[in-house]
């Protein structure tokens, strides 16, 4: 299957240029409504893994310390301009969400956003999340997923071969997912496309239940 962190950041270098016209819109809504489930409080240590083109900055706290990371410069790029549109004060860097450079416990809220759907291994990118969250932490999930009752049919996965390559999964469910990274789900709401889209709010235990 063609889904490798190589061709990953390929294919978004391609699409940075046109990211904003298919996303900005159809996803407004969907981002506002998983950002505000998060408990927020000023001060707090943000990570936006997967950012993007910064199309969740608009939504974001002005009182928190804010990092986003993508692994396309080319996404780098227009977050730090959006930032800089916004007058957002944002750390930025290129990096791979499966192996995050920031230390243990290091962050009180990490978002991810259209991005489990998309890396090759999500449990590897979980973990990282997990990794770099404080105990209590909160994580901030908005992604399209298959019914967490109905794993993929014969047919979903022969189209997944197609739609993996060239823009997402369309197989992963997130109860499964996240709940073996160790997180625990305090809020599920469908967003989009009669709960194709899922926000999902999730917690580091202060017990680890992996």
């Amino acid at each position: 299957m063609l889904n490798t962190t190589a061709w990953n950041r390929l294919r978004y270098t391609f699409y940075a240029p046109f990211y904003d016209v298919v996303a900005a819109r159809a996803f407004r809504r969907p981002r506002r409504i998983a950002l505000g489930q998060v408990d927020w409080e000023p001060g707090m240590r943000v990570l936006l893994v997967g950012a993007g083109t910064g199309l969740d900055l608009p939504f974001l706290p002005q009182n928190i310390e804010l990092h986003a990371t993508d692994i396309a410069p080319a996404m780098v790029k227009r977050t730090i301009k959006r930032a800089e549109a916004l007058s957002r004060d944002v750390e930025c860097g290129v990096m791979d969400a499966e192996a995050l450079s920031y230390p243990e416990e290091h962050f009180d809220v990490v978002v991810m956003h259209l991005i489990l759907a998309v890396m090759p291994d999500p449990r590897q990118g979980l973990a990282e999340a997990h990794r770099v969250l404080k105990t209590g932490g909160q994580l901030c999930v908005m992604d399209k997923f298959q019914p967490d009752a109905q794993p993929a049919g014969p047919g979903r996965r022969f189209l997944n071969l197609l739609t993996s390559a060239l823009a997402t999964d369309i197989t992963r469910q997130a109860q499964p997912l996240l709940t073996d990274a160790g997180f625990q789900i305090r809020h599920d709401e469908p967003v989009l496309m009669n709960g194709l889209f899922r926000a999902v709010l999730a917690a580091k235990p202060t017990t680890s239940n992996r």
